[in-house]
């Protein structure tokens, strides 16, 4: 039986909480979190085994300790630890950046039994209540260890997270935070800084905000994220950050050059490859901006049109995320727009509604 800490249970500590629970039935959980009623729901439902108001002398029975509250907080619930971790104990975290808690842990003479951890999923929901095992499914989960750390810890946290469905990566700090600094930290940059940049040139009457769908929609979904997040994401990850959108202001300079030449050739170019390597991509849930399950349906503009597909999917057990009509269909085919929670019950909504004569279009 061992024996596992978390210092903060919201959504991802509860997920992996729930996932040990789930995979070890005898497991020991003990958890610490300031929302005292995230502690109590663990107890609850039987997560966790024991629950702590304190940093103490508790955690050091711990072969696993789970560093998952914000990351401004690591240093000092980090301090607080020091005195009762094992040295048996194998210390991790699920930090989007990693070098700067990896500085933080050699400071504190830790090396030898800390690896990093991010695992690559989230969802817009947030605190211990909409923790799930499942959100950590067929998702990337990066392992950073320090060059100190046993290969036999390692290969013991690899197979941990195995046993949750994820998919275990292998990398460095520094390569882990220059990677997601490229395909998360600067697509949240760009995203915001497009939904700033429409925001202010739209007119009076709101006209840009009322037809913005379909694409626009699409790319800047991410910016409905955390403020707070994003922006110590920012202050934590900054050179990184900062290389990268050095690199895509240069791109977007060079496409303005296009576009004034009127260049036909390189404006091709530039679109077509683009479209060739996003094509290329795996279309899975295990990158760090999570996919959308959505199903654009054809119905006719009548009355009930709509409750009638919303009871024929609940009939099925099917539950929606979200539904609406897209009154821009530029980017579109199909006019309600119906988004679910995961690729099964997506796949399951389309064999049936294909099944009761509806017309459907996936998106990808």
């Amino acid at each position: 039986m061992k024996t596992y800490g978390f210092i903060g249970l919201g959504l991802i500590g509860g997920s992996i909480a729930r996932a040990i629970r789930e995979t070890q039935e005898d497991a020991r959980i003990i958890a610490h979190d300031v929302n005292q009623e995230s502690l109590r729901l663990a107890l609850s439902d039987g997560v966790a085994n024991e629950i702590t108001d304190a940093i103490d002398d508790r955690f050091s029975a711990c072969d696993y300790l789970f560093l998952c509250a914000p990351v401004q907080k690591n240093d000092t619930n980090l301090l607080l630890l020091k005195p009762y971790l094992s040295p048996d104990c194998l210390l991790t975290d699920v930090g989007s950046v990693k070098t700067d808690i990896h500085e933080n842990i050699k400071k504190l003479g830790l090396e030898a039994q800390f690896i990093g951890g991010h695992p690559m999923a989230g969802s817009e929901r947030v605190g211990y209540v909409n923790s799930k095992s499942v959100l950590l499914q067929n998702a990337y989960y990066i392992l950073t260890p320090t060059p100190e750390v046993s290969k036999e810890k390692l290969e013991g946290y690899r197979e941990l997270v195995s046993s949750f469905g994820s998919i275990p990566l292998i990398l460095s700090c520094e390569e882990h935070d220059y990677v997601t600094a490229a395909v998360s930290h600067l697509p949240h940059v760009i995203s915001a800084s497009l939904v700033n940049l429409v925001r202010d040139s739209d007119n009076a009457d709101g006209l840009m905000k009322m037809i913005a769908a379909g694409g626009f929609k699409d790319i800047t979904r991410i910016s409905s994220s955390s403020a707070a997040m994003w922006q110590q994401i920012c202050l934590t990850n900054t050179g990184n950050i900062e290389v990268l959108l050095d690199r895509y202001v240069e791109s977007l300079e060079r496409f303005r050059t296009y576009l004034k030449g009127r260049d036909s050739e390189k404006l091709y170019e530039t679109f077509d490859s683009a479209r060739i390597y996003r094509d290329s991509f795996i279309s899975a849930s295990s990158g760090p901006i999570k996919k959308s399950f959505v199903l654009m349906v054809d119905i006719a503009d009548e009355p009930g049109a709509i409750a009638a597909i919303a009871t024929i999917l609940a009939l099925n057990q099917v539950s929606i995320k979200n539904i609406g009509i897209t009154h821009n269909r530029e980017y579109e085919g199909g006019v309600l727009r119906i988004e679910l929670y995961d690729k099964e019950s997506t796949d399951k909504a389309e064999s049936i509604l294909k099944g009761k004569g509806y017309t459907i279009y996936t998106r990808d």
